[in-house]
């Protein structure tokens, strides 16, 4: 059950009969009270609620804009079905693989004959993809009954667009190239009431290469501290244990704030909220983790013993031609001071096998930091064009069977280590976040440790929410059977 967290008495003592404020959030207040009474019109007519489909794409931080853009539409009037379709069908897209673009464009497809059989469809494209102008020409082009198209700059005037659109029997474009800034006081959804992820910056400055994320999210743009620390008051004073903090890269967190705060003091501050029992965070760039935030999660209570570390290669000269800013030696130097801090600590990371350039040796190395670092656990992937990034045009193309070969050979040697490190933890007591029902067998609950790695154990599900001491009774490779104590 999805919880909503806002006191909707700001927007219903909204008068909706005078002018519309200039004033962010009030305006976007007007415009979802002026949305509801269309929509209470709209049941009406129709005799029945109106629904909801939210298709999410893509990351965390896709997640979480859905997050908010589920609870405007609640507030408007829409239930949400888990059905693809609905009244209200709104696509939060990915971009960051082109054959995403492809497998959007089918959906819109499928999409074009069930407006048909319902005319009162609103079909809304927001995301990242919706940041690509040959993208918005196509949407125009060979699908002009899509109601309304968004960025990622302004998820928060929804309910402005919405009313655009029903206002008028045309599309409703609103692209912006950069935010104009930081809305706050947003209502939101979240699927788990005890749980619940918060961002504290928007847009990336790294410019990596094979990446189209910069392009699509802006530049760098933190929240103000003040305002992080109140959302996450406001979430545990609701019932919350435990917070991700989220960002492209959030250790570069305060750059561009007025007074310049590190992402290690930011954590500092989140640990004194009482009531909040975990902390976790991503994504770090290995190039902006310092030497102090090391030392802010060794001495932590709170801040839960996992680190996602990007790698992306192992090979010095590959990172230089991915624009990485670091070197292998640099990275397997941060490893070990991290590991030295943090002996109990567990690094997952991300590489991408097949960059172009990438010969038989820099493939070798990237096995050697492997090897070296003994990750719990990797996201692999094999390397795969984007069209507008610097990446996509650059010759020594590495061909596809010489790919899936090395892929192949990464995937064993990285299933050998987590296996191992997996293995030597059956037995140990540790603590684990049970967090749902066991969606393959009702009779267990699933947990989720401080290290990221999730067990399931036989338990009432009276127990969700709560943090259980669990014994550790089988390793299973990437997930435990346990035993809750």
């Amino acid at each position: 059950m999805e919880k909503i967290m806002f006191d909707y008495e700001q927007i219903d003592a909204m008068d909706i009969h005078a002018e519309a404020p200039n004033e962010e959030p009030l305006r976007q207040y007007y415009f979802m009270k002026k949305c509801k009474e269309w929509a209470a019109e709209e049941e009406k007519r129709l005799g029945r609620k109106l629904t909801l489909s939210m298709q999410t794409m893509g990351c965390q931080m896709n997640a979480r804009d859905s997050e908010k853009l589920e609870a405007i539409l609640s507030y408007i009037g829409y239930e949400t079905v888990e059905e693809p379709v609905a009244d209200f069908v709104l696509y939060n897209t990915c971009t960051v693989r082109e054959n995403a673009n492809l497998k959007v464009y089918g959906r819109l497809g499928y999409m074009k004959n069930q407006k048909k059989k319902n005319p009162a469809m609103k079909i809304a494209m927001c995301g990242c993809m919706m940041q690509e102008p040959t993208v918005v020409e196509k949407i125009q082009k060979s699908y002009p009954f899509v109601d309304l198209v968004f960025g990622t700059h302004n998820v928060y005037k929804l309910a402005e667009l919405l009313y655009t659109r029903i206002q008028s029997d045309r599309m409703v474009l609103d692209i912006w190239k950069e935010a104009e800034g930081i809305v706050e006081d947003l209502p939101s959804v979240r699927k788990y009431p005890f749980k619940a992820g918060v961002n504290i910056m928007y847009g990336c400055n790294n410019f990596c290469t094979y990446c189209i994320v910069p392009y699509v999210r802006g530049r760098e743009r933190s929240r103000k501290p003040e305002e992080i620390l109140r959302e996450i008051k406001n979430l545990v004073a609701d019932g919350v244990i435990e917070i991700m903090l989220l960002g492209q890269n959030v250790n570069s967190y305060g750059k561009t704030l007025d007074e310049p705060m590190t992402f290690a003091e930011l954590l500092q501050e989140v640990e004194k909220i009482e009531g909040l029992e975990r902390i976790r965070f991503m994504t770090s760039h290995p190039k902006d983790l310092s030497d102090e935030l090391i030392e802010v999660m060794a001495e932590s209570k709170k801040i839960c013993t996992h680190l996602h570390l990007p790698l992306q290669s192992g090979s010095t000269k590959i990172l230089k031609k991915m624009n990485r800013c670091y070197t292998k030696e640099q990275y397997l130097d941060l490893a070990a001071r991290i590991k030295e801090k943090m002996p109990d600590i567990s690094l997952t990371t991300d590489l991408i096998v097949g960059f172009p350039g990438e010969t038989e040796e820099d493939f070798e190395e990237t096995l050697d930091v492997v090897r070296k670092v003994r990750y719990d656990s990797v996201y692999s992937f094999i390397y795969s064009k984007r069209t507008g990034t610097p990446a996509a045009t650059m010759e020594d193309q590495v061909p596809e069977d010489v790919v899936k070969e090395r892929f192949a050979r990464l995937l064993d040697v990285i299933h050998e280590i987590s296996t191992e490190i997996t293995d030597a933890k059956e037995g140990e007591i540790v603590e684990a976040l049970m967090e749902e029902v066991n969606d393959h067998d009702e009779n267990l609950i699933t947990g989720r440790l401080s290290s990221n790695a999730v067990v399931h154990c036989p338990g009432d599900k009276n127990l969700i929410g709560k943090i259980c001491k669990v014994k550790l009774t089988e390793s299973k490779g990437f997930y435990f059977m346990g035993e809750i104590q």
